[in-house]
């Protein structure tokens, strides 16, 4: 009987072995395709990630190439709408030279110089005006000296006008220089 006991023993030691070393065959198998997919989604994320680097990259170069023809084609606008004061001025330096009298080139030039200013209007250049006289403002002037008021109530007004500010669609491209009083 002790006989028949070893035998069923060994038997389910051997039945116990075989379906320890089958489930050690599964789990080896499944940890490979847990190990095969996760290596394939790694490698599925990294081209994804190259892909997306690369199209970032250019779409920066196309902008920023796009930007640099924007700004060439805006100042191209700007040149052709001032090639005819360009014509105008030349013919009016031509007149000068032959001219006999001298109002009709005064009138020549105040033309080219109301043509000029009113395209440069159109683009939106405004000049700074009635300066003369109103406190002095940082954010619109800059001081290039101070001489003593002429009387009190010129202290820390502007004075003079030594070049003339301007605006391009309301933002200071350059700065009125004024003499102000101390």
């Amino acid at each position: 009987m002790m006989n028949e006991q070893e035998n069923n023993i060994q038997d389910e030691n051997v039945d116990n072995l075989d379906q320890a070393s089958t489930e050690n065959v599964d789990d080896q198998v499944s940890d490979q395709t847990v190990e095969d997919q996760l290596k394939l989604e790694l490698a599925n994320a990294q081209d994804k990630y190259a892909r997306l680097f690369a199209e970032f990259d250019n779409y920066k170069k196309r902008t920023s190439k796009e930007r640099v023809e924007l700004i060439q084609s805006a100042s191209k606008d700007v040149l052709n709408k001032l090639l005819p004061v360009l014509d105008d001025l030349d013919r009016a330096l031509t007149a000068m030279q032959t001219a006999q009298e001298i109002d009709s080139v005064k009138q020549g030039i105040d033309l080219v110089n109301q043509k000029f200013r009113k395209t440069l209007a159109q683009e939106g250049l405004k000049e700074m005006e009635d300066i003369i006289g109103n406190p002095f403002d940082p954010e619109f002037q800059e001081a290039i000296t101070a001489i003593p008021a002429p009387s009190e109530e010129w202290k820390n007004k502007v004075i003079d006008v030594v070049e003339k500010g301007y605006f391009l669609n309301e933002k200071v491209v350059r700065f009125a220089k004024v003499v102000i009083g101390q």
